[in-house]
């Protein structure tokens, strides 16, 4: 079958490969969901493992199937499956256990081992193709109500992770009651990340190079967020304005900008640092105040990466919560559809030379 992939180590190598066709035989303890994929995200993960900053082929394998935000609909299932049926929309998580204790509780994103498993990132094919199958525990499904969003799924359990995190990290104050986030980037993660604090009833200022007016910013308002260009208002100005942040979630994708934040950080706040910044950019940061200021005032920082199930269940309910709220605004996301494997080229493109993109995704079949 069909499927778009990638050769590790070798930069723009992106091109048509074929997989063999999953069947339920591939989990053998009767817990394996076939799903017909309909939609495939991609974002800038997909474009730096084709830039070859980093990825590694599943073993057997001289290729690496890309694509980790998948939408689909169950076509068949293991006798052993409880929790799904035919017929049902799904989503599926993106990494995979190794063999530390934390992957065997089924907390599989907070892996101790150097070694991780990622489907479409590292070691494991990942959804861009016709047809998978994987065990019942990694499959998550996807209300009806919410078919619209399809895509949105992998990202938004992203989103709901590193806010999760900082709140299970701040039992630490016995209470902490969250009043001002700052998320900077108003990429796909910070939007989903805005409805996410939106929803937690706090006062959200999200951050961005762009001026009002663009798509970006009216999403941000349709969410009753603040926007702030900070070409118009650098983020000192804000907080003079406002005050420091008691929360600040960082989706940038540059160092600089997740460093510069540690500054406007309240006391007994959290920075959450979700990005990954592939390169060797080198910044200069005022590193005795920030000392300082970071030990008096119990400051905390965290590194959020990808999500385990529980994850893609809070994320959902969000994104529900969110349709009820500010209904027709979280769709705006989804900007670039394009339409079957043979555009595959124009689907990289987008994504690369694009500026306005916010998710370009594929629709692989009809549902």
């Amino acid at each position: 079958m069909k499927a778009i992939a990638v050769k590790p180590g070798t930069p723009s190598s992106v091109h048509m490969a074929e997989l063999p066709q999953p069947s339920l035989a591939d989990v053998p303890d009767g817990t394996g969901v076939l799903v017909r994929v309909l939609k495939v995200g991609v974002d800038a993960t997909d474009r730096e493992i084709n830039e070859a900053l980093y990825g590694n082929a599943p073993e057997g394998f001289d290729f690496l199937t890309i694509g980790h935000e998948v939408f689909g609909v169950v076509e068949e299932t293991g006798e052993n499956v409880r929790t799904i049926k035919p017929g049902d929309y799904v989503t599926a998580t993106v990494r995979r256990p190794g063999g530390s204790l934390y992957d065997q509780i089924g907390t599989y994103d907070m892996t101790s081992e150097e070694t991780y498993y990622e489907r479409g990132i590292n070691l494991r094919h990942g959804f861009m193709t016709e047809y998978f199958v994987d065990s019942e525990e990694y499959i998550v499904r996807v209300p009806q109500g919410l078919q619209h969003l399809h895509v949105l799924m992998e990202p938004m359990s992203c989103a709901a992770k590193a806010i999760q995190q900082a709140y299970e990290a701040q039992q630490r104050m016995k209470v902490w009651r969250p009043q001002r986030a700052f998320v900077l980037g108003a990429g796909q993660i910070g939007l989903l990340s805005t409805l996410v604090l939106k929803n937690r009833g706090l006062d959200v200022y999200t951050l961005a190079r762009s001026p009002r007016g663009t798509l970006n910013s009216e999403i941000v308002e349709g969410l009753e967020a603040t926007y702030v260009s900070t070409r118009e208002t650098p983020i000192e100005e804000l907080v003079a304005q406002v005050g420091k942040a008691d929360l600040i979630i960082d989706a940038t994708g540059h160092s600089g900008v997740a460093f510069d934040a540690m500054n406007h950080l309240g006391h007994n706040g959290v920075l959450v640092w979700t990005s990954i910044t592939g390169g060797e950019r080198t910044v200069e940061v005022p590193s005795d105040k920030i000392n300082i200021e970071w030990v008096l005032g119990n400051k905390l920082l965290v590194g959020s990466v990808n999500a385990n199930k529980s994850h893609f269940e809070s994320g959902i309910k969000d994104l529900a919560l969110g349709e009820m709220m500010y209904p027709g605004v979280i769709e705006r996301i989804l900007t670039n559809p394009v339409d079957g494997f043979d555009n595959y080229q124009e689907l990289m493109r987008l994504l690369v030379e694009e500026p306005t993109a916010l998710k370009v995704y594929m629709n692989v079949s009809d549902e």
